[in-house]
């Protein structure tokens, strides 16, 4: 798809690329109502006059987009996304490559971010996270031809190119091995429902509690935040019949996790154990360290800045297969008391 030009909202304004130069620049020579009109068109299109010298010289932008559709509150505490970021720059700059970052608050505002930034010139491509279900970025991207990889997911992103991990397998892992601990009673502290990962997650560890007789495992649906972790866990530990373990779909929920189960005065990993994802730096530092399904969080973002590095360039890119997440035992998990 071609990059919106002067001749393409004079031809849909049905004026002359004068008109639409006038009307862009602020100057007399049209009506009110042709300046308006005219004006739409240019947003809707996704025209900006400020890349006008970059389109003309065909010259690369050497920047790549990201867009978060989280709350900018929590990027700060969030290791998941802070390994990610360090891996695409140190990609990136041994490339003379920049990204430009924007959080977001809704997918909607995604799609409309990456309109802009392709109409502007402002980036060569994007790297895409958070996959859900019938994306709508997915056909977007599609559309505009914007190169773009797709982080996380399992083939669910149309003809765009994707970088993704055995997440149901590394859950599987994780079940297994604190059954063969002596857990019967595991539950779970998800992320976000509606992301494609979750789900994979979700299906996965119904199907092996099932096929292991564990017809009380749980999952309880949370944020990736440190108060719903807090809220989750405590959900789950004042029922009568409380979990022995629970598994937490990212670090920052484990670790608020065990705080409220020392709140309430039970022994970790005596009376529950706990399995966090991603095993950042803080699964080691609180007491004890917490067993983790680990990965290697950076080396995953620079995998897929390659990847995007590769399709600006015009190369072949499919979809790619990184590590899966592996367990790493620490003292955070021991067989239950009784």
């Amino acid at each position: 798809m071609k990059r919106p030009t002067i001749a393409d909202i004079a031809r849909r304004a049905g004026v002359s690329k004068g008109a639409v130069s006038y009307a862009l620049n602020g100057q007399p020579g049209v009506s009110d109502a042709t300046r308006k009109r005219i004006l739409a068109i240019a947003q809707e299109i996704g025209f900006n006059p400020n890349s006008a010298a970059r389109a003309l010289s065909g010259a690369r932008a050497r920047a790549v987009g990201l867009t978060l559709c989280r709350p900018a509150r929590i990027l700060g505490i969030e290791p998941w996304f802070m390994g990610l970021i360090s891996g695409f720059e140190a990609e990136l700059g041994a490339h003379s490559y920049a990204l430009t970052l924007q959080v977001v608050a809704s997918p909607e505002q995604e799609v409309e971010v990456y309109r802009r930034w392709w109409g502007e010139r402002r980036i060569d491509g994007v790297i895409v996270t958070d996959l859900r279900e019938n994306d709508l970025r997915i056909p977007v991207l599609q559309q505009l031809q914007l190169p773009a990889v797709v982080i996380g997911g399992s083939g669910e992103a149309g003809t765009v190119a994707q970088i993704w991990s055995d997440d149901g397998g590394a859950i599987t892992e994780a079940v297994r091995y604190l059954v063969a601990l002596g857990h019967s009673r595991i539950a779970r502290v998800s992320g976000v429902p509606d992301l494609l990962h979750t789900q994979v997650r979700t299906k996965a560890f119904d199907a092996v509690c099932a096929s292991l007789g564990l017809h009380d495992a749980i999952t309880v649906p949370a944020d990736y935040t440190g108060e719903e972790g807090s809220r989750a866990t405590r959900r789950l530990l004042i029922g009568g019949d409380r979990p022995t373990a629970i598994i937490y779909d990212n670090d920052v929920m484990a670790v608020a996790g065990l705080a409220v189960a020392q709140e309430m005065g039970l022994s970790v990993p005596g009376d529950l154990s706990i399995v966090a994802w991603d095993d950042s730096p803080l699964c080691s530092l609180v007491h004890p360290p917490l067993t983790a399904l680990s990965r290697d969080v950076s080396g995953y973002g620079a995998q897929a800045a390659r990847e995007l590095l590769n399709a600006i360039d015009g190369k072949r890119v499919g979809n790619v297969q990184a590590q899966t997440a592996h367990l790493t035992p620490r003292g955070s998990t021991a067989p239950p008391r009784g």
